[in-house]
Formats: structure tokens, sequence, C-alpha cells
């Protein structure tokens, strides 16, 4: 019989992997590096391949760019290691960047609100007509809660992810009819992709340009990067030349293909380090970009970078950026992004002037981009960056390569012995017997609805079933295996247990009866089957 351990033991280890998710290496590669050897500080060029270098090799990573820069100068950009395809990682290697393309969607409304085109406070549908909700309270959101996710709109009430991807920005919009608000504007802090679809579209009717168009125009043309571009789908980020992905199994990296989903204005871009390095310095110089082409004011800058702070809702969200407070640590100016199969992460830090993009091919699941950006900052700050996760990572996959194992063993036993438990099972008490059945019924629920499970451990975000294996593939594996295992021992116990229920049964002949020898022969062998 299956035990209650193996019943439990997948919950558990789903719940501790969404937890890891929250908080044989692979040779690294030149890359033809750029980089300004005469910087000062601790956070030399030196110092970044080193750490990068000596990442990659001791984690399951294989490949990632990274700019850092100080100032208006740049201390190094550069690729370690290889892609999916087995193509050495360089400055210009095009890579997604996830949800780093909410800093340009909030920088793209500012220019709009420098041009007088708009205000922060203006309410949305001022200026977007096609912007409808089933809450009347949609009316009263600003352009300003859009950009720091303050409007109202959640996960929890318009699972985007499980919706189909719509083909465009307007499409994006469309989708939001029949949704709800989970709070008054302004109330309250959630974390929404659509938020920034919306501010997007918003650029699109107010600019009459597309929102790609705009960006090319007005951010990307002016600091030189040319080899970024914000585009609308998952498949459209592979088309724009980034390689396939990577999720980790048993501390291996498996290229994979990215689930389709919508993107644009959230997660869009594709982008090199080269160009963010642009990026970082425009940043880092009031608006102006290495070139000498601004692409805002100082104080525009400034803005897009300046949370509420206090107790207000959202109060460490910015325009597209999340700042963490000196009483955190080292004041920090920061936004990640995490797709199944890729994630990229940026950071300024004030104090010293540095600026940190980090673009890597691996997923959420494993989470290297925050992790070697996190690195940088602690290299920076002259601290003892953390080791990788990598160990940990491996050690729930073999768990659950155990699990799964002894799962199956099991479930042979229990097919096995399934004429046994139907005879001692034939005579007992049904309250005896059903919670014996819990444990796997359990299980069973649980493998239907682990994107459930997952959810409020992920902030409430929507996590679509399939997706859970992008996440934690072992785990996913080892709770389906057990699904499947119970599901199967259970059909066969109720198949021999009907049979045997069947076999008891006189046979109804008229005149006929049961003879006393024979009955008495059954009673013993089933009482003693009964004391067993």
């Amino acid at each position: 019989m299956l035990s209650r351990a193996v019943a439990v033991m997948p919950v558990l280890a789903l719940a501790l992997a969404a937890l890891l998710v929250l908080i044989s290496p692979v040779p690294p590669a030149g890359a033809e590096p750029v980089d300004s050897s005469g910087v000062d500080g601790p956070l030399t060029a030196e110092a970044v391949d080193a750490y990068v270098e000596d990442y990659v090799e001791s984690s399951l990573l294989p490949g990632a760019t990274v700019a850092v820069t100080r100032g208006s100068e740049v201390v190094r950009v550069a690729g370690y290691g290889t892609d999916s395809r087995g193509e050495p990682m360089t400055a210009d290697t095009p890579m997604g960047a996830a949800s780093v393309s909410k800093a340009f969607t909030g920088l793209a409304v500012l220019r709009l609100v420098e041009d007088g085109a708009l205000g922060l406070d203006d309410r949305v549908v001022q200026h977007l007509d096609e912007f409808t909700m089933a809450d009347p309270r949609s009316a009263d959101i600003t352009v300003g809660q859009l950009l720091t996710h303050t409007s109202g709109m959640s996960d929890t009430a318009f699972r985007e992810k499980s919706e189909p991807a719509p083909p465009d920005l307007e499409g994006a919009v469309a989708r939001l009819a029949g949704a709800e608000l989970v709070a008054d504007p302004g109330e309250e802090y959630h974390y929404h992709n659509p938020n920034y679809h919306v501010a997007a579209r918003l650029v699109e009717v107010v600019s009459g340009r597309s929102f790609g168009d705009f960006l090319d125009e007005r951010v990307f043309g002016p600091l030189g990067m040319s080899d970024t571009v914000s585009v609308d789908t998952a498949a459209e980020v592979f088309e724009a030349g980034v390689a396939p992905g990577h999720i980790g199994v048993l501390g291996r990296p498996v290229a994979i293909a990215e689930p389709d989903d919508f993107y644009n204005g959230a997660g869009g871009m594709v982008t090199t380090a080269s160009d963010m390095a642009r990026w970082l310095i425009a940043q880092n110089n009031g608006g102006v970009g290495p070139d000498g082409g601004r692409v805002l004011s100082a104080e525009g800058i400034e803005r897009s970078r300046t949370a509420p702070g206090g107790d207000a809702p959202g109060r460490d969200s910015a325009l597209g950026w999340s700042t963490r407070p000196a009483s955190e640590g080292t004041p920090m100016v920061s936004h990640g992004g995490v797709q199944f199969t890729y994630t990229a992460y940026h950071a300024l830090l004030p104090e010293s002037g540095y600026g940190i993009a980090v673009l890597a091919n691996t997923g959420l699941g494993v989470g290297d981009a925050s992790a070697l950006l996190h690195g940088l900052v602690a290299l920076a700050d002259g601290e003892e960056p953390a080791a990788p996760l990598t160990p940990v990572m491996l050690g729930l996959d073999a768990a659950m390569a155990v699990l799964v194992t002894l799962t199956v063993l099991l479930a042979v036993r229990g097919v096995r012995r399934a004429g046994a438990w139907a005879s001692a099972t034939r005579d007992r008490a049904w309250w005896r017997t059903v919670p014996r059945l819990v444990p796997g019924v359990v299980v069973m629920v649980a493998a239907m609805v682990p994107h459930r499970l997952l959810s409020p451990l992920a902030g409430g975000r929507d996590v679509p079933w399939a997706h859970v294996f992008y996440l934690v593939p072992g785990v996913f594996t080892a709770l389906m295996v057990a699904a499947v295992a119970f599901a199967v021992v259970y059909a066969v116990r109720a198949v021999r247990l009907v049979r045997s229920v069947a076999a008891r049964r006189p046979s109804g002949r008229a005149g006929g009866g049961v003879p006393c020898a024979q009955g008495q022969g059954s009673g013993a062998g089933l009482h003693q089957v009964g004391e067993r």
C-alpha cells in the first residue's frame, strides 16, 4: 500500500519548491567584451569577469550577458558561457528582458508627460476610451496608478496568464472588459502585468504610433540602443533572435520552448548587454545617453525612480522600478524580470554610481539573473556574494527522483496485492476503510490544482497548471506520478473488491442453498482474513 509519507511528500515539496523560487558546469566562452579599465572602484572589469565566470562554472547556468557601468563610463560589458545552440554568449547576444521592460514603459509615459500630452494624475479613460472593465471603479484609475500597480487590478481577479494571449496591445486592453477590481484605485498594491499593457496602449493612442515605433524614435534611438526592440508575444521574442532558454532538471540545464504569452509593455523587450549599458549610463547621467542623446529631463529621470514611501500602497514601487531604502541595506533602485526560460535584472546604486544589468538564459525556477546581480551588488559593496542555489535545487530534484522511484515500486506492490486488500476490506466497516483512502485523494486533488497551491506562495500571481512544470519540474513530475499511481491502485482495488463481494453472494437458484460445509469453510476463511 502507498504510504502516507509518499502521499504527503509531493505536496510539501511543492510548497518548499515555491519558497525556493521566491527567494555539470558549462565552460565560459570569451565575448569580445567592452570595458573601461580606468574606472576606479571595487567592481572592476577583472572582478566582474572572475565572479561571473566562477558562477557559470559552479551553477547550472549555461550563459549570461552582463553590463556594469559607473556614472557615464562602462566598467564591463561581456557575455559568458553559451546559448542553447552552443554559440558563445557575447555583449551583443540578443536576450529577453522580461519585466525589465517596465522601466522603459514608465519612461515612455513620462516622455508624453513632458510633452504635455497627458499627466500622471489624469484618469486613464480621459485618453483611452477603449479602456473599460466590468467594475465601474475602473473609470477612476489614473495613469500613475497603472505604473505603480495600485490601480486595483490584480491576478486574483483577472488571471491573465491563464487567458488566451491577445495578438496586440489593443486586444490586451479589450480582454479586460469583463474583469473586476479587488480594491478601490490607489488603495492597495497588486503587481499585475495588465497595468503595463494598458499603459503601453495609452502611449500608442496618445502618440499616434505603435508602442514599438514610439520606443524606437523616443527612447532606443536617442540612446543608440540599435539592437533593442519591443515585441508583442513570446513567439516574437525568439523570432527576434533570442535562443531558446532553459529550465533546471537534476542540476542540468534543459533547453525548452517558452509557453505562449502576451508581453508587450510589461515584458516584451529584446535587448543586448551593450544596449543595456547605454540605458544604465542615461539613468546615471540625468537622462543623457553616451552619445549625447537625451530621453528625459533629469527631473523626469528622478521622478521615474521615486516611490511613494511611508505607509502608502506600493510604497517601494516607482514607475517601472522598485526602491530599497538605506534601512534595508545599500540604497538601490532595481527591477527584475522573469519568464519561464529566461530572466533579467537591472539595478542602480545611487551612492556609488554603479549601474548593473544581467540577462540570463535560465528561467524563473532557477533565478540566476537575480542571484548574479545581487552578487555583483555585494562586490560593489565590498562584501562576499552568496553561493548559487544549484546544490539546493539539485538536492530537491534528487529527492523527487527517489520519491518517484519509490512511488512506482509501491504502486506495483499495491496492484499485486489488490486481491488480498479486497478480501481484507470486504467485511471491514466503511468508517475504517475510508480514512485510509484520504492520502491518495489529497494527492490526486493536488495534482489537479498545483497552480492553485503555488499561487498564494507567489503573492497571488497567476500560475497556469502546465506552467508549474517549468518552475519545479522535479516536484511536478513526482506529484503527477504519485497521483497516477494512486488512481491505478485505487481502480484495481475497486475492481477486485467488486468481484470479491460478488463472489460471496448466493447463486439465487430456486430451491438451492449454500452447502453447509462450504459456508463454514468460507466463513472460517473470511474470519481468518479479518484477523490479519
